[in-house]
C-alpha cells in the first residue's frame, strides 16, 4: 500500500489572455500547492477499483467517470500495463470548487500508480498523459509554486518563494465553470505577474493585490455568495488579500502569521457554522 496527500490548487490570481479558435481560454495564473487536501491510497489490485470516503464524498457523483479511474486507464493505455490497483480517494476538498481536487486527485493517482507498477516513465511522459486528462492536472504533478500559461501546458517554476498561510473558505456554493467562463468579458488589459524578489511576502503580497482572478466577477453573477465570502475575509485582521481561486466558489485570504490565520478561521467558523473553512501552510 501506497498513499499520498493532493494538494489543492490555488490560484493566488488568474489572467485570461485570450481565447483559441477551438474554443479554449489562454491564461497566465500565479498558482500555489498548500499542505493538505484529498488522500488517494493505491494498492495492488487484480482489476482497477475505486472507493470514496470523507466528508465530501456523497458529492462525487458517478464514480466510473472520476477522473481517478480515468487517469488510471490513460496509464494502463500509455504503459501496455495490465495490472489492477485497489484504489481508495479520500475526499476532504469539496467539489468543484475551484481548487483542483479533481485534477490534483488524477495527478496523486498517477504518480502512485508508475510507482506501483514500476512504470518507466520520465516527468515529461506523466505530464503529457496529465495534460490529456484536463489543463490543471500537468500542474499538480508538480506541486511547487509555479507560473501556468496558455491552457495549463506552459509552466515555470517559482523558486525561491516565500512561506505564509492561506485560509480557505467555502460557502459550499457550487459553480459550473463552464457557465463562469460563458459569462466572462475576456479584459483588455493585463497586469505583469512575472516575479521579480519573492525571497520574502511583502514583495509577493505586494505583485498579487496588483493582479487580479477574471474569473471571479463572471463567478459572483452567478453565486453572489462569493462577495459575501470575500467581505468576510478583508475584514479579519492580519489579511493580507482575500480573493476568489480558479472559477470559484473557493476564496481564500492570505496571512504572514499562522495565529492570525488560525484566529480568523475560529472566528468565521463560529459566525458560519456551514462554512468549509481551512486554514493551510504554504
Amino acid at each position: 500500500m501506497i498513499k499520498k496527500i493532493a494538494k489543492p490548487k490555488v490560484n493566488l490570481c488568474l489572467h485570461v489572455t485570450g481565447k483559441r479558435d477551438d474554443g479554449y481560454h489562454l491564461l497566465e495564473s500565479l498558482v500555489v500547492f498548500p499542505d493538505g487536501g484529498d488522500e488517494i491510497i493505491v494498492r495492488q489490485g487484480k482489476d482497477l477499483s475505486l472507493s470514496v470516503s470523507g466528508p465530501f464524498s456523497d458529492d462525487i457523483g458517478d464514480i466510473s467517470d472520476n477522473l481517478v479511474l480515468k487517469a488510471a486507464r490513460l496509464l494502463q493505455q500509455h504503459t501496455g500495463c495490465r495490472q489492477g490497483a485497489e484504489i481508495e480517494l479520500v475526499k476532504n476538498l469539496p467539489v468543484a470548487s475551484g481548487i483542483g481536487g479533481g485534477s490534483a486527485d488524477a495527478a496523486a493517482a498517477l504518480l502512485l500508480l508508475a510507482k506501483l507498477w514500476k512504470c518507466s516513465l520520465g516527468p515529461e511522459e506523466l505530464q503529457d498523459i496529465g495534460l490529456s486528462l484536463g489543463a490543471d492536472v500537468p500542474a499538480c504533478l508538480i506541486e511547487k509554486p509555479l507560473i501556468m500559461a496558455g491552457i495549463g501546458e506552459d509552466i515555470s517554476e517559482i523558486d525561491p518563494f516565500p512561506g505564509f498561510y492561506i485560509l480557505l473558505i467555502n460557502s459550499k456554493t457550487k459553480v459550473s465553470t463552464p457557465e463562469v467562463f460563458k459569462n466572462l468579458n475576456i479584459p483588455v488589459d493585463r497586469p505583469n505577474i512575472e516575479p521579480f524578489d519573492l525571497t520574502t511576502t511583502g514583495p509577493l503580497f505586494s505583485l498579487l493585490n496588483s493582479c487580479r482572478n477574471d474569473l471571479q466577477p463572471a463567478a459572483i453573477k452567478i453565486a453572489p455568495d462569493i462577495s459575501k465570502v470575500l467581505c468576510v475575509l478583508e475584514a479579519q485582521s492580519g489579511c493580507k488579500l482575500a480573493r476568489m481561486s480558479g472559477s470559484g466558489a473557493t476564496c481564500f485570504g492570505l496571512f504572514e502569521l499562522k495565529v492570525t490565520a488560525d484566529t480568523a478561521a475560529s472566528k468565521i467558523a463560529q459566525e458560519y457554522p456551514d462554512w468549509w473553512v481551512k486554514v493551510m501552510p504554504v
